[in-house]
């Protein structure tokens, strides 16, 4: 077993979103997204895999599709398959969001 703390060591950047990974068993991979205020992911899919996303803290607008929702504090989000998922922090502080990924065989 191995425990990590998703908020130990926070790291942000002004150039870009920062992307932390904490495991990575088979095909499974548990990752933290940080955010400074207007920092966007892209949309992007998540082909024969389901994503789990936590928000840690912070709020901002998650995109599937092409519906938009808003997201804050301890919001949990699914996004599955071929879904196109973006992300932008749309507040005035830092936006973290722990994200696991299952690859799965659909």
């Amino acid at each position: 077993m191995t425990i990590k703390n998703a908020g130990e060591d926070k790291e942000f950047n002004d150039g870009r979103l920062v992307k932390t990974e904490l495991f990575q068993e088979g095909k499974t991979t548990a990752l933290v997204l940080n955010f400074l205020p207007g920092q966007v992911l892209p949309p992007h899919p998540h082909p024969d895999s389901n994503v789990y996303m936590y928000v840690i803290e912070g709020k901002g607008i998650c995109k599937i599709d092409d519906k938009e929702h808003p997201i804050s504090e301890k919001d949990v989000i699914h996004a599955a398959d071929k879904q196109h998922v973006s992300i932008e922090n749309t507040g005035d502080g830092t936006l973290s969001i722990y994200i696991v990924q299952a690859h799965e065989s659909l």
